[in-house]
């Protein structure tokens, strides 16, 4: 075949939204001979650097599929604590470049001195939200206590993890790709985000959220990962109080969920899950 087979198939670049690449590949098996094999077209996730700027100052750069940045940058701002609400992002711009793009995040003096002071310069990988930190401390920073009980239900969560697929566009065309999305009470769907990375997506969900002025309270969260201390700590800031995911907690996760009161449902399957903090006993009775 010509070489022009084996080059990436001319596509939009997920700068403009997309989120996902064409790329030509070849497959291989053990069943097919080297002559026989071939190459196809594929779409894979796009993961392209994105750097926040607030007021000037280059604070962080996270790697993510640049889709949704405005909720992403709005989310950021608020589960780090650089805003306490959504009248403080002033503005947000988007600027592209062949190598990556600039949100730039307009946020009040105050806010923007406060932000100074913590001194962060931090690169963000796919699966790490606290690489950078400089000061030990930072990292896990005062959050609100949950006193509010929940109305979640077993099958509540388990229709949100029924419908979450059909919620996963990016992932559907790509694979490799995490969900975060917003259930109320009853189960029901209402927003989702998808990224590479998983504490991506959730952020991209809760600026959506905070954006439509939909109210954190009236539902609860379901994440197709794992579940780490970062995705409590973002649920805790945007005053969530149920946090679902369908893979494991790690110890810290659960720690600090208990420590605020967070209800923390893992290993989420149709089947059967998980409960690994139950602060308003709500399952009391299930066996």
């Amino acid at each position: 075949m010509s070489d022009e087979t084996i080059v990436p198939f001319q596509h939009p670049s997920p700068s403009q939204g997309r989120g996902t690449y064409a790329v030509a590949h070849e497959r291989w098996a053990e069943t097919v001979s080297a002559a026989d094999q071939e190459w196809i077209k594929r779409m894979i996730p796009a993961e392209v650097p994105v750097a926040l700027v607030y007021n000037g100052l280059s604070h962080v750069v996270m790697m993510m599929t640049p889709a949704d940045l405005h909720d992403f940058a709005v989310g950021f701002s608020l589960t780090e604590g650089i805003i306490e609400s959504i009248d403080e992002c002033l503005e947000v711009s988007i600027q592209r470049a062949d190598e990556g793009i600039v949100l730039n995040v307009t946020i009040p003096e105050s806010r923007y001195q406060t932000l100074r002071t913590r001194r962060r310069n931090l690169v963000g990988q796919t699966g790490c939200g606290v690489c950078g930190f400089i000061e030990l401390e930072n990292v896990v920073r005062p959050l609100p206590q949950i006193d509010v009980k929940p109305r979640l239900t077993f099958q509540a969560a388990r229709d949100a993890l029924q419908d979450l697929p059909t919620w996963q566009k990016l992932n559907a065309r790509s694979g490799g790709v995490h969900a975060a999305a917003f259930a109320a009470w009853d189960g029901a769907i209402v927003d989702a985000r998808e990224d590479v990375g998983r504490h991506n997506a959730f952020d991209k969900l809760i600026g959506a959220l905070a954006l439509q002025g939909i109210d954190s309270a009236s539902g609860f969260a379901v994440l197709s990962s794992r579940c780490s201390y970062e995705l409590v700590t973002k649920a805790l800031a945007a005053r969530m109080s149920t946090l679902v995911t369908i893979s494991a907690p790690t110890e810290l996760a659960i720690r600090i969920a208990a420590e605020h009161q967070l209800t923390l449902v893992a290993q989420a399957r149709e089947e059967s899950m998980l409960c690994f903090h139950d602060p308003f006993h709500l399952f009391d009775g299930l066996g």
